[in-house]
């Protein structure tokens, strides 16, 4: 018999695209969330933050019902790998890998919105504007203290799930933070290309008519989150691929780091990773200088570089709990692991950090925040976020040097990848749907 008294089932500390990704995930459960965001709803501003979002992601938010509220999607059909200096490349297509799309450019902010309007609709309670300045927990349940309209506030919950980034990892007791600072700084701004529009505009009055990537009516997950794996859509993944320039993204590895170019609408999305005076100098940089200065950094695959928009930049850090549980607390998203972003893992495994907490929770909620439950999800998380963990931090330290014995394995490891179809699948779906793909 419980003989403790809480207001909640859950407590979300955070309300960023996996915090409430989860509350969306146990919408209509009949178990009762309390979802605490330190800000307000940010106006619509630009905001050049890209997220590269996997197959597998798109699936979940579309279960979630929030995929047909965003905006602006653009499909990746093919990504294009290749090595500064060496003659190594490899090239990814969703026709190969068997999906409609290997991935998805959409905006931060836009996914934010999208959310935001779903919890309309949500049985959760949803404050924004709360900011969190406690957390304890005891046997049976967890309180947390938080600052909403200039009024200390406190509620108690079975199961307290940070979400915020990290913010509040020091409070959580048992749980380490492990931090590597790469010395690397991303620069982030939409760039168009004076051999983009085009062809952009030739590819989607063509498709403008069919949905990018309809799931058949075969797609389903097992259990509640886990994607299967169907290649029946209503478009032809072989035929999208097919169409040159719209939906290819280039990853083109230097000494420096990784330049990253995604599709995104007309312009492409650049994730540019460089030394942290690099840049300083590059975000000081004139229009034209900048566009001169990433020309000469690419190469000529894509032309020239003819307009930039806003640019920022942001350091770059591997940090990662152990463990993501506690007493009555389970870290998601960047709480539990923040990665470098030359794979485009991040988000994605936050998304699936949600999804299966989510499962974990509806299969038995008379367990929710026990130690056997938590002890289940940790379990079933470990592979998926130590491996892409593991992933993202190996390409980093193999691909952001000057050894040139390093520089001819990269190159021969390409190639390699490049002959080997099964491998280039492998791949793909790991990155795609994570380690259990």
């Amino acid at each position: 018999m419980n003989i403790h008294q809480y207001d909640y089932d859950l407590i979300i500390i955070g309300g960023g695209p996996v915090g409430m990704a989860l509350a969306l995930a146990l919408r209509g459960s009949g178990v009762s969330v309390l979802l605490l965001e330190a800000r307000g709803l940010p106006s619509k501003t630009e905001d050049p933050r890209p997220l590269a979002l996997s197959y597998g992601s798109r699936l979940i938010l579309q279960r979630l019902g929030v995929w047909k509220g965003l905006p602006e999607v653009t499909p990746i059909y093919t990504i294009h790998i290749s090595n500064q200096g060496g003659l190594g490349r490899a090239v990814l297509t969703a026709a190969e890998t068997g999906v409609p799309a290997l991935g998805y450019v959409i905006n931060y902010h836009d996914v934010f919105r999208a959310m935001h309007r779903a919890l309309k609709n949500c049985d959760a309670d949803y404050l924004t504007g709360a900011q969190v300045t406690r957390l304890e927990t005891h046997a049976g349940l967890g309180q947390v203290e938080f600052q909403h309209d200039g009024v200390t506030k406190k509620a108690t919950a079975r199961l307290l799930v940070v979400a915020d980034g990290g913010r509040l990892i020091d409070q959580v007791e048992g749980v380490t933070q492990h931090t590597h600072d790469y010395q690397q700084w991303a620069v982030v701004a939409r760039i168009k290309t004076e051999h983009f529009a085009e062809p952009f505009a030739k590819h989607f009055a063509n498709t403008a008519s069919a949905p990018v990537a309809k799931l058949s009516s075969k797609a389903s997950f097992s259990k509640r989150g886990s994607a299967a794996r169907s290649s029946n859509t209503t478009e032809s993944a072989s035929d999208a691929a097919a169409q040159a320039q719209p939906g290819v993204a280039y990853e083109r590895f230097t000494p420096d780091g990784p330049v990253a170019l995604l599709p995104s609408g007309e312009n492409f999305s650049l994730v540019w990773t460089v030394s942290p005076s690099a840049a300083q100098e590059i975000l000081a940089l004139d229009d034209a200088e900048f566009l001169a200065r990433l020309h000469g950094h690419f190469g000529d695959r894509l032309g020239k570089f003819v307009e930039a928009g806003k640019r920022s930049g942001f350091p770059l850090a591997l940090k990662y709990a152990t463990p993501v549980t506690a007493c009555r607390v389970v870290l998601v998203g960047n709480a539990a692991q923040t990665l470098h972003p030359v794979a485009g893992q991040g988000f994605n495994l936050g998304v699936r950090d949600a999804w299966e907490l989510a499962e974990e929770i509806i299969a038995s909620p008379t367990q929710t925040g026990t130690p056997a439950m938590l002890a289940r999800y940790r379990d079933k998380r470990q592979l998926d976020s130590g491996v892409g963990r593991i992933f993202t931090d190996s390409l980093v330290k193999l691909f952001s040097n000057n050894d040139p014995l390093l520089g001819t394995v990269r190159s021969m490891g390409l190639s390699a990848l490049d002959c080997l179809p099964q491998a280039k699948r492998f791949v793909a779906r790991r990155m795609m749907f994570g380690a259990r793909g």
